[in-house]
């Protein structure tokens, strides 16, 4: 039984997390590395620095005025 279409859009669109557990060089400690990894497209992170920008601009207007 397949995953339908949707559903592997889905899982597709999740982060992918690895996790490693190691022991330190002299053994007394427990090292645990977690590592998410998300995959954007440049127009998502475009339209958000576009929106900072406007957001930032908004507020230099309105100290600007009040002063």
């Amino acid at each position: 039984m397949g995953l339908t279409n949707k559903k592997e859009e889905q899982l597709r669109q999740m982060p992918v997390i690895t996790s490693r557990v190691a022991r330190s060089k002299d053994g007394k400690f427990l090292i645990h590395k977690t590592e998410i990894v998300t995959i954007r497209p440049m127009a998502y992170y475009e339209a958000v620095l576009n929106n900072s920008q406007d957001v930032q601009q908004e507020l230099d207007q309105e100290i600007f005025q009040e002063n």
